[in-house]
């Protein structure tokens, strides 16, 4: 009985030191983790309590879910929370780091654990977005019949990225990136913590470097709460004084959350043409810079300033056109890293322009006449001339040269009918085309409209 005594107290022993050994590996990012909905940060608009999601888990009725958002806010941790509030069995995967095999092999036990334990399985997918179409397929038949709960990560727009019956058959929850307050109270709460923060080090950080923190860390909690972890643990004093150089010193180079192949990247371009066309140049040398420093393309970029030349300032200054293929050429004369001046100087170049897109609605209303009207015959003395048979035809008779007129302009019928395609505005130069071409209308005689 005594035997049996020392070896349940030497198990519970070395088990407690195990624990004790998995803790002290952990980083505090991981520790730090909320172990119930209460303790959990962000995400208020659809975990908070009388929410959306809350109303599921309280109605038992919780559907595939789908998490969409950047890294650091919280979706690997709320699976996990919802599988502990269901009392589920948690399975996770990465899609990045296994092939489809894994993934039938997980589906497999899922069945077989219902089966048998009647406990059901929640299969959290990490990084989803990385399996092919067909991949995701595989998925369809276990969670329409209810074998497993899949909750799917992602940081790609689900609507781009994901499959259509999957995303049909899942509940999407957007994750929004953590504010500064809800950064900081949880930096606060990783100092004062003993048994899962640095509650057991003597930690006085400075307001300037908690403010730091939770600002520069674009909402991303995992990486403020590393920084943290890494001023206090490299501090060789026994009072640590975090202030606002050990923060800086503490944190890397933020990674710019940015894919040229993903939904930011349309976004930030959006933004960035939005910028030009709204004549705001800070936010277009914003979201110029912010393409430079998560690598994008510079030729990228410089076709879209011959693009916003056109389509968005045109006529109103014909310089603009002039100035963005300049840059474009010194994009590839020169390249990173002096090129982002020559794309500077034309960004806020067509910022400041003035703004007229009558030319791109020119084309873009004759276009839709060539295509959904009666294609317009051209003009008999506007065809061909230079054979010898065109008088036969009457090809050409009746031309009028413009240069042999005094003022380089005569009344002659270029189009058939009496279609005006090209508006200009009484912005910039385009004004002054206005002005001449309001003139050179008036003196025009009626033209028939009929085809």
């Amino acid at each position: 009985m005594n035997t049996m005594h020392r070896a349940d107290s030497t198990g519970n022993l070395f088990g407690n030191l195990e624990q004790s050994h998995f803790r002290k590996a952990q980083p505090l990012a991981a520790s730090m983790r909320p172990r119930n909905f209460d303790e959990f940060h962000g995400q208020q608009h659809f975990c908070g309590e009388g929410k959306l999601l809350r109303r599921m888990l309280q109605a038992e009725r919780l559907s595939s879910l789908i998490f969409y958002g950047p890294p650091g806010t919280g979706k690997t941790t709320l699976a996990h929370l919802i599988a502990r509030h269901t009392r589920s069995h948690f399975t996770a995967l990465n899609a990045a780091a296994i092939h489809i095999k894994e993934v039938r092999e997980s589906l497999v036990e899922a069945h077989e654990r219902l089966a048998t334990d009647g406990q059901h399985t929640i299969l959290f997918l990490d990084e989803l977005h990385r399996f092919s179409r067909a991949q995701q397929d595989v998925l369809l038949p276990d969670v329409e019949n209810g074998i497993v709960t899949l909750i799917g990560a992602t940081t790609q727009n689900p609507f781009f990225s994901i499959v259509s019956p999957l995303v049909s058959r899942s509940q999407i929850f957007q994750f929004k990136p953590l504010t500064p307050s809800e950064i900081r109270e949880l930096l606060e709460q990783a100092i004062q913590d003993p048994v899962r923060g640095l509650g057991n080090y003597q930690v006085q950080i400075s307001k300037e470097a908690l403010d730091f923190l939770s600002d520069v860390c674009d909402g991303d909690a995992r990486q403020a709460l590393n920084a943290l972890e890494i001023g206090v643990l490299s501090s060789k004093e026994e009072s640590v004084l975090f202030d606002l150089e050990t923060a800086q010193e503490s944190l890397q180079k933020k990674a710019i959350q940015y894919d040229a192949t993903g939904d930011t990247h349309y976004d930030v371009t959006s933004a960035f043409i939005k910028s030009m066309r709204g004549s705001d140049p800070d936010a277009a040398i914003y979201w110029l810079a912010r393409m430079l420093e998560a690598g994008e393309e510079p030729r990228f970029i410089a076709r879209r300033l011959v693009i916003c030349a056109s389509e968005d300032i045109g006529n109103a200054d014909p310089m603009a056109l002039v100035v963005a293929t300049a840059a474009a050429q010194a994009t590839e004369f020169i390249g990173l890293p002096e090129c982002q001046l020559s794309l500077a100087q034309a960004v806020t170049y067509l910022a400041t322009a003035p703004k007229s897109n009558a030319s791109t609605m020119a084309i873009l209303d004759a276009r839709h006449d060539v295509l959904e009207s009666r294609v317009q015959e051209v003009p008999k003395h506007l065809k061909d001339s230079h054979y010898p048979g065109a008088p036969v035809l009457g090809n050409g008779q009746g031309y009028q040269y413009p240069h042999d007129s005094e003022n380089g302009w005569v009344d002659q019928n270029y189009l058939g009918i009496d279609r005006q395609y090209y508006h200009p505005v009484d912005r910039g130069h385009e004004s002054i085309i206005r002005d001449r071409l309001e003139d050179l209308r008036s003196e025009q005689s009626p033209r028939s409209d009929s085809k």
